[in-house]
């Protein structure tokens, strides 16, 4: 590559780096093409893009990004995991594609700043989806409505059920 198309590829890595919420680095020696192919794809479906650099233009690129906390792991043939949305769901992704292929490792992340383990990694990966989270919480936000519903509900049952059983006495 010459001059030019570095600089050029290095304004274009630093615009999209400037825009990520997360980032993931791992380490894709041996396996082949149909594999890769097979992961860009997944990456895709969970929004996110998958790509290798070189370390050396990731450096320049990461340079006041979010990702800047990355430039101490970049060693080695490096591929990249962007993700401009939910983070969880790529690293889903990458924590099973590395479950099932020994050969691909996961080397590390950042999370909106903040450098990230491979433990850190998979703890985000078990997290649950977006919108199981957020039916969670809008089934905690429900809750108070309805116990005050039911409570509401319970003084003219119970005066109803008080009355039918003084009914009961007297008939009988």
């Amino acid at each position: 590559m010459d001059r030019s198309s570095k600089e050029k590829m290095v304004a274009e890595l630093a615009d999209q780096l400037a825009n990520v919420k997360a980032a993931f680095l791992a380490d894709y020696r041996g396996l082949n093409v149909e594999k890769l192919n097979q992961l860009r794809t997944e990456l895709r479906n969970a929004g996110a893009e998958y790509r290798v650099v070189k370390n050396t233009l990731l450096r320049l690129a990461a340079k006041g990004t979010t990702v800047e906390c990355l430039e101490n792991e970049l060693a080695g043939p490096t591929a990249m995991a962007l993700a401009t949305g939910d983070p969880v769901a790529p690293a889903k992704v990458l924590s099973d594609f590395a479950k099932a292929n020994e050969k691909f490792q996961i080397k590390a992340g950042a999370l909106e700043g903040k450098l990230l383990s491979v433990d850190d990694i998979k703890a985000l990966a078990d997290l649950p989806s977006r919108e199981v989270l957020l039916g969670k919480m809008l089934g905690s936000l429900n809750a108070p409505v309805t116990n005050f519903v039911g409570v509401l509900a319970a003084v003219p049952r119970s005066l109803v059920q008080v009355l039918g059983a003084i009914q009961e006495k007297k008939a009988a």
